[in-house]
């Protein structure tokens, strides 16, 4: 009997996953495949094998993710600012924050810009819910401490 052989694209149809997914399983060693011209192929034997395995192990890994990166959220912030001194107070206090972010915060993104003719400073954030909970938080002292 022949030994069937599976593209990128049909085992990505098959399995419910994107195409990158399953090159990035190859390139791990975590779904054996051969590459058959400019493309790789599994065999029906690897294609089961692996299905078997991953069924398995779905929700061990998703335990095995620590908590701090099991959630994530992103947000856009727009703090409104009496003029340019303000917003670069922010914004630096924003900046010094990152360099010094705990570790609990995990892999997180801070991006920030002064949009002038608004008067606005926009924040845009992603990360784990502890830093969005601390950058909050900083954000809500500088407003207060503006107002007094």
């Amino acid at each position: 009997m022949k030994e069937q052989y599976y593209s990128v694209d049909q085992i990505s149809k098959l399995l419910s996953m994107h195409p990158k997914t399953i090159q990035r399983y190859i390139r791990e060693g975590k779904l054996r495949a051969s590459k058959i011209g400019k493309s790789w192929k599994v065999s029906g034997h690897d294609l089961s094998l692996f299905t078997e395995v991953h069924a398995n192990n779905v929700d061990e890994q998703l335990y095995q993710i620590p908590v701090s990166e099991r959630v994530r959220a992103s947000s856009v912030i727009d703090i409104k600012v009496t003029g340019r001194d303000e917003a670069n107070r922010i914004i630096n206090s924003m900046n010094a924050a990152m360099n010094v972010k705990p570790e609990e915060f995990g892999q997180v993104s801070l991006i920030s810009q002064y949009i002038e003719p608004e008067r606005t400073v926009r924040l845009t954030l992603w990360g784990n819910h502890t830093f969005m909970s601390a950058i909050f938080t900083m954000i809500s002292a500088h407003i207060n401490q503006d107002s007094e």
